[in-house]
Parts: structure tokens; sequence; C-alpha cells
């Protein structure tokens, strides 16, 4: 413990002494989150995947409007986003700036500025982060999510345990970080409400796998 807090505190140093070089990257790392792959596979589809279905731009609204294979691109997209930020931040600076920058990246997912602050909700990009953090236990959490998402049908499901999974494993395993795993996952819980209300309503859609478009 007392290992991390020093770990934490030179980190802090860092980022305080290099502080325009890494406002850069946080910047950055905004801007690579707005990249939407969901919006621009619409496009090409001729659809506007922010008012069609649910009017998410993300992986589950991809694949009831468009189909499969324009879901699995917008999957591996949104959570190579996350990743790639993460990874590099971590390198970079340290654990305290890849977590600041998982932030960036995933505020850029779900409030893009070039597509009018409306994104997606976070789940992927998140997971990317979470990965890019810490593999074994992104890992854990997205086995959770799964073994959820199967047993109810419901993406939604799997993502808010996995989003509530999240700072509870970082409370264990990295507790000087706590803070901000909490504050995305509490983002994305945010993101999830009309679901959390339809799932208590019982009227949560169950997942269907749509039709590839020619």
């Amino acid at each position: 413990m007392f290992e991390n807090l020093s770990l934490l505190k030179y980190e802090i140093t860092h980022i305080a002494h290099n502080s325009m070089l890494l406002t850069a990257c946080v910047l950055l790392s905004y801007f690579i989150g707005t990249i939407s792959p969901a919006i621009l596979l619409g496009r090409i589809y001729g659809v506007d995947i922010r008012s069609s279905g649910s009017g998410n731009a993300g992986t589950t609204n991809v694949l009831r409007v468009i189909g499969k294979k324009a879901a699995v691109i917008t999957l591996l997209v949104d959570i190579s986003k996350g990743f790639i930020v993460v990874a590099f931040a971590k390198s970079f600076a340290g654990d305290a700036f890849a977590m600041l920058c998982g932030i960036a990246v995933l505020c850029g997912h779900i409030w893009p500025l070039f597509y009018e602050f409306k994104g997606g909700k976070g789940v992927a990009t998140a997971l990317g982060v979470i990965l890019a953090f810490d593999l074994g236990m992104g890992m854990m959490i997205l086995i959770l999510a799964l073994i959820l998402i199967l047993l109810s049908m419901r993406v939604s499901v799997g993502a808010l345990v996995a989003a509530a999974a999240f700072p509870a494993f970082v409370y264990a395993m990295h507790p000087v970080y706590f803070a901000p795993s909490l504050l995305m996952a509490v983002i994305i819980w945010i993101k999830h409400r009309q679901n959390i209300g339809r799932i208590c309503r019982g009227e949560e859609p169950k997942l269907r796998f749509g039709k590839d478009k020619a």
C-alpha cells in the first residue's frame, strides 16, 4: 500500500513537471475517443445510427440496425480506442496518467465534440481502458460481463454489473486509483439510466442478431 502511494506521488510529480505536454496528451485522448465507428458505418450504410433503433452510437444498436459485420467492427474499434490510449499513457507517464487519459477517451466517446456531444454509452471503450490498465483484472471483468449477458441475453445487464465491479476490483488490487475508477463506473451507470428503468420494469429488450445489409 505504501509502495503504491509512493509510486503515485512520483507519478503526480512527473505530471506536474510536464503539465503542458501531458495536457496535450489528455486532449488528444479525448479526440481519439470522438472517433465513432458506429456513426461512420451508419453513414456508409445510409443510416443515422443516432436516430435509428435505440439512438445509441454503440455496438448493440449497430447490431440491431445494420448487422453483425458492422457491429463487430464497431466493437473492435471502440475497444481499441481505450486500449491504445491507456497503454501509451501508462508506458509514457505511469498509471495515474493512464487513468486520466482513460477518463478523457471515455468522455470523448460519450460526448464527441464533432457529433453534437451525442455518442455511445462507453462500455466497449471502458473495456479497452480496463484491459490496458490491468489485463488480468480486465479479463475477469470481461468474463463476468459475458456470463451475465449470456444468462440474461441483455447487454445492458452485463455492462452495468461489469461497471460496478470495476471500482470493486480496483479497490482490492489498486486502491489508490479507486476514485477515478468509481468516476468511470458512475458515468456508465448514468448513461444507462434508461436501461436501468426498463430492466426494473421488465421491458429491456433481449439481444437479437440483425441481418447484415447488402
